[in-house]
């Protein structure tokens, strides 16, 4: 490698004396505490919560009390990652009025959001509403809140996640650097058109890939036992420890994790097969992907599960590229590894193979082998 000073110059990559980071090629990360904390004060503090047409009491979002954790957004070429994890605690205060609009209690409450994380973005996060006044007054001003001003605080949760996706405090100094390719090498377009289309049409796809998951998976009971888990909405809800709602029949639509995944039921072969929609909620509209599961018997008691998981998008609709990963985790985590705690079909030796594979070609590929 020439040395600073040496060779072609072309090849030499060195400091700017303004110390511009040009293109965001070198990782910059930002802090984003301090901004989110803004962001929060600023969009749920004095705001009204809708209330139904000629309703006695009213509930208000009075101000942020505290928001800790950490928040931050790196970014290198253009890419943007954000990563957070942070807990949100809100002030709030209802008030009861009678028939002729006289103020007969006002009370004052909390809202808690524990856990706000990037590993969760397509999620809702837990909101835990409380009140000081434990009278029926205050109860019902609790049930207001609950029902009409989660949605309120949610809503603003949400857009606080897109724009952490966007670059949160960096997302208008990332959008004011972009060029188009047509400003950048706008005669090479025109004079080479066909050929730019062709590119960009590749590029495109290639952007746009869906991914797949192949899983195998071995465990100590029989076919049939494991098949009734899956497709069992009680069993779900049991070794989930979420909702479930899960039709048995080809056609029937099904939704688990409360409501995260939702789909619908292709092909049904008791203990031997079960193919499936599923989709995110986290995902861009209109995005599904496809779910096979087949079940072998290799010996007496012992089962086999080969999972292939296809039209896995890259990324979801808050620009998170991490929906892969998290679709892996989610199946070796939440459902295998839980089905194995809960109802006692661990192995001592097996075998866990999994291949993370694009569309058109292999994008990343890992066997791993467990005697």
């Amino acid at each position: 490698m020439a040395k600073f000073g040496e060779g072609d110059k072309r090849w030499i990559v060195a400091e700017r004396p303004d110390g511009t980071n040009v293109h965001n090629w070198h990782w910059a990360e930002t802090n984003c505490l301090e901004w989110s904390r803004t962001f929060f004060r600023t969009h749920l503090s004095d705001v009204a919560v809708p209330a139904d047409d000629g309703h006695a009491s009213a509930v208000r979002i009075k101000k942020l009390e505290k928001l800790d954790g950490e928040a931050y957004v790196n970014v290198r070429k253009g890419k943007v990652i954000p990563g957070y994890e942070i807990s949100v605690s809100l002030a709030w205060e209802g008030e009861a009025r009678d028939a002729d609009g006289k103020l007969v209690r006002k009370v004052d409450g909390a809202v808690e959001i524990p856990y706000i994380s990037d590993e969760n973005a397509g999620e809702d996060p837990e909101v835990k509403v409380t009140v000081k006044d434990n009278g029926e007054i205050g109860r019902k001003l609790k049930e207001l809140m609950v029902v009409k001003g989660k949605v309120v605080i949610l809503e603003k949760v949400r857009v606080w996640v897109e724009t952490m996706a966007k670059g949160g405090p960096v997302k208008d100094d990332l959008e004011a650097k972009k060029v188009l390719p047509s400003q950048k090498n706008g005669s090479n377009n025109i004079k080479n058109d066909g050929n730019n289309n062709n590119n960009n049409n590749g590029l495109k796809k290639k952007k746009e890939g869906f991914k797949v998951i192949s899983l195998t998976e071995r465990f100590n009971c029989r076919s049939k036992d494991l098949f009734e888990i899956l497709m069992d909405e009680n069993r779900w809800r049991g070794f989930t420890q979420s909702n479930a709602r899960i039709s048995k029949k080809v056609g029937g639509e099904f939704s688990i994790f409360d409501g995260s995944v939702t789909g619908k039921n292709l092909e049904v072969e008791e203990g031997k097969l079960i193919v499936q929609k599923w989709r995110f909620g986290s995902w861009v509209d209109g995005v599904q992907s496809t779910v096979r599961i087949v079940f072998e018997e290799p010996e007496d008691g012992v089962t086999v599960v080969k999972l292939t998981h296809s039209d896995i998008p890259e990324e979801d609709r808050y620009g998170n590229a991490t929906v892969l990963e998290n679709t892996e985790r989610g199946w070796r985590d939440l459902i295998f590894q839980r089905i194995r705690t809960a109802f006692g079909f661990g192995i001592k030796e097996g075998l866990l193979d999994w291949q993370f594979v694009a569309k058109d070609e292999v994008s990343f590929a890992m066997i791993s082998q467990i005697n």
